[in-house]
């Protein structure tokens, strides 16, 4: 079964763009998009286990130039 989880970004001043295209087309990345409110992007993110989808957030997501801070939020089956 598929592990999923949103990935709520705040970036530095001027860098969502870039965020934004340097996560698109990266495999196990299904959406991201730029956003308004307290984050300035979202990234949808699914791997066939949970270490996976933590490898995902730390090694693609957090290690990109002008993010400052994610927040993750794993979705559950109620």
């Amino acid at each position: 079964m598929a592990v999923k989880a949103y990935v709520l970004i705040d970036a530095a001043p001027g860098k969502v763009g870039n965020i934004v295209k340097a996560l698109s087309g990266v495999p196990g990345v299904t959406a991201v998009d730029a956003v308004t409110g307290p984050h300035d992007a979202i990234v949808t993110l699914e791997s066939n286990n949970l270490n996976n989808l933590g490898k995902l957030v730390t090694d693609k997501v957090q290690s990109l130039e002008g993010v400052m801070r994610t927040t993750t939020c794993v979705a559950v089956t109620v």
